[in-house]
């Protein structure tokens, strides 16, 4: 056998699930089809955010931000984490209800958070537009360039040196029988391990079958350098309904304060279509939607903006686990949709502990909520 098991994907969860297995004993080998730390991981924000649509949701996001503040010192040498906070913005009285009621739910959940009112808010970030009512303030929340971060896990973590990583290699087709998994790259060559985990995004559902896969296209935009413009990661709280429930064309205010100054816009979301071309309609909305929260935006200058893709399920959470019932060869991790990078750690550890055999790492309401057998029969809707 090449390795003990074999990961495809080197963006954040692959990365995250590949450094968990060396980090026991295993010898790993990686295989991507493009570079470390690509794809999705390169696309997205790399928010670290503990959100809590569902309670299978906010116990993997929670843990999964503990272990980054962990990680944190690490990645502060390589200027790769910065915890800013999260700034969740109620434009009027019923989202300052809905503040009230995620304050609570975090509060019960042992994260800390607290309300602003409206003079609070200001104080807190100036530039933001003096209509808006209040906000809750996620103190722990961070962001992470998750590209460094999914280098760092591969060559620089504990157990490093038993990870080798193979790029621009496209795996064709992963098999598995009783005594070992297999993966065939594209030129034809197979390579065998104990373990084959599947963690590279959309393409997952090419290589495994029944795994219902969609992809959510989005835009983001940065701008020039304008230290002090923005001070923490500030979302409307329309946002959540937007990410996870909104079918069609949808944008939503997301904005993040980047330690070298500039700023990333956000947010889009669009089914249906894997053009990876900026839909300039799509980025005109989403950035009018901006200037309705950060009145001056319009006076910044933008440097560039583009676009990726989210690998979304049906129910928005991901698959952890066997790809088949009773296959210990054959595992998945992806469908993170938005949350792949908060969420990676979390998701190697889960995973890990499920090859092991081991109790789960942290209490799950429904310890089925993430498996892909729960799709038996399902498909992704037109």
């Amino acid at each position: 056998m090449s390795a003990d098991a074999i990961v495809v994907g080197a963006g954040i969860v692959g990365a995250a699930c590949a450094a968990e297995l060396a980090a026991r004993g295993m010898s790993v080998e990686v295989i991507e089809a493009r570079g470390i730390g690509g794809g999705a991981t390169a696309a997205g924000m790399g928010h670290i955010v503990v959100m809590n649509d569902s309670p299978a949701e906010f116990a993997l996001a929670r843990h999964s931000r503990e272990l980054w503040l962990a990680l944190a010192p690490h990645l502060r040498e390589i200027d790769a984490f910065s915890r800013c906070g999260t700034l969740w913005i109620a434009e009027d009285d019923d989202e300052l209800a809905a503040a009230r009621a995620m304050h609570a739910a975090f509060a019960s959940g042992g994260v800390r958070a607290h309300q602003l009112d409206a003079a609070a808010l200001r104080d807190a970030e100036p530039a933001l537009s003096h209509a808006m009512q209040g906000g809750l303030l996620i103190d722990d929340d961070a962001i992470v360039y998750a590209p460094a971060a999914a280098q760092f896990l591969l060559t620089r973590s504990p157990g490093a040196a038993r990870i080798r990583v193979s790029t621009q290699c496209a795996v064709a087709a992963v098999d598995a029988s009783e005594s070992a998994a297999c993966v065939t790259l594209a030129n034809g060559e197979r390579r065998t391990a104990a373990h084959v985990v599947v963690a590279n995004g959309l393409a997952a559902s090419a290589l495994i079958d029944g795994v219902p896969l969609e992809a959510k296209k989005g835009h983001l935009l940065i701008t020039d350098r304008y230290p002090g413009t923005l001070h923490h990661q500030v979302l409307e709280l329309g946002y959540i309904k937007s990410a996870h429930h909104a079918r069609g064309t949808s944008v939503a205010f997301n904005a993040q304060p980047r330690p070298t100054g500039q700023m990333l816009i956000g947010s889009s979301r669009q089914f249906g279509t894997l053009d990876p071309a900026v839909d300039m309609n799509v980025l005109g909305a989403m950035l009018r939607r901006a200037s309705h929260y950060l009145p001056g935006i319009g006076a910044l200058d933008a440097i560039r903006a583009w676009t990726g893709f989210r690998a979304a399920t049906p129910d928005g959470l991901p698959v952890i686990g066997p790809a088949r019932p009773a296959d210990d060869r054959l595992w998945l991790a992806t469908g993170h949709e938005g949350l792949g990078v908060t969420t990676s750690l979390g998701t190697a550890k889960l995973l890990a502990a499920q090859m092991f055999g081991e109790p789960m790492p942290f209490p799950l309401p429904d310890a089925a909520a993430f498996s892909a057998q729960r799709f038996a029969g399902a498909h992704v809707d037109d």
